[in-house]
């Protein structure tokens, strides 16, 4: 199984930037879908980006394309979350998620089972002021 850290988070202004890293160690070997998640206070988690480090195609929830960016750089085995023009809906806390499956669509192939069973990590805090 893989271990999973996420870092990067931080407070901002308003159409201000930050850049999330989710670091991963243990069984790193291979391939896997992995994606970006976020829960605000009072409301449902949900997904904000993915993508299948083998095959590289990205996916993103409709809130955030065009804003975010997910990438990977497997020499690190590190995958990234560039986040522009925040607004205070983006504030949450973010979460990494993996796991082995090849469906990896962020709209689709995520259900809470999955994401229960997936390799998490601890969250980083993202803060948006207006």
């Amino acid at each position: 199984q893989v271990q999973l850290v996420e870092s990067g988070g931080g407070s901002v202004q308003a159409g201000g930037s930050l850049r999330l890293s989710c670091a991963a160690s243990g069984d790193t070997y291979g391939s896997y879908c992995m994606g970006w998640f976020r829960q605000a206070p009072g409301k449902e988690r949900e997904g904000v980006a993915s993508m299948h480090t083998g095959i590289e195609t990205t996916y993103y929830a409709d809130n955030v394309k065009g804003r975010f960016t997910i990438s990977h750089d497997n020499a690190k085995n590190t995958l990234y979350l560039q986040m522009n023009s925040l607004s205070p809906e983006d504030t949450a806390m973010y979460y990494c998620a993996a796991d082995r499956a090849v469906a990896c669509r962020i709209d689709r192939d995520w259900s809470r089972r999955r994401y229960d069973l997936a390799s998490r990590g601890q969250g980083t805090q993202v803060t948006v002021s207006s």
